[in-house]
């Protein structure tokens, strides 16, 4: 049987996953001008294969055009974006090793966007979504880190507000 489609709206892909071992597999399929802004793994490498389209990567600080057939690298702790530059759907294959909680992080991001809480810039869509995201953020932080706000300002701002989050969810009813 084959995995369902995890589809994020504001980041404008689809997702599918599989898994072997401590490799993570996403077939990723992004829409013209979708993108993965900047951001950076502590402990896990990702690896991108273009199958389809045209994508440009932005890899520790260097951009490249990238097209069927290409191949890049983001180590861990290195700084990584990419963009659908194309005027057709991307695909392209990606594996992350080791998974860690990735999949989880990609389809809990998704849901967050399905729902509305974020715009394409990543700004929330009201207080509530500031406290959804922050708490988001900081149960995700050893996995995924993005570059802006800088890490350390997000640390002193994120905080508070994810444990902000947590109470409010420990006394909502349900």
């Amino acid at each position: 049987m084959e995995a369902a489609l995890v589809e994020d709206p504001v980041r404008r892909q689809r997702y599918r996953f599989s898994r072997e071992g401590d490799v993570l597999r996403v077939e990723v399929w992004a829409d013209p001008g979708a993108d993965v802004p900047e951001h950076l793994h502590p402990r896990l490498e990702e690896r991108f294969e273009v199958v389809e389209g045209d994508v440009t990567f932005r890899v520790g600080g260097r951009k490249r055009a990238a097209g069927p057939g290409d191949r890049l690298v983001a180590e861990a702790g290195v700084r990584h974006a990419f963009e659908n530059t194309g005027e057709a759907v991307a695909h392209l294959r990606v594996e992350a090793e080791p998974a860690f909680e990735l999949q989880q992080f990609l389809e809990e991001a998704a849901a967050l966007g399905r729902a509305g809480k974020y715009t394409r810039r990543g700004i929330p869509k009201g207080f509530r979504a500031a406290l959804e995201l922050a708490d988001f953020t900081e149960r995700y932080r050893d996995l995924t880190v993005l570059t802006f706000p800088p890490p350390a300002l997000q640390r002193i701002l994120l905080s508070p507000l994810a444990r902000l989050e947590r109470r409010r969810a420990r006394r909502a009813p349900g």
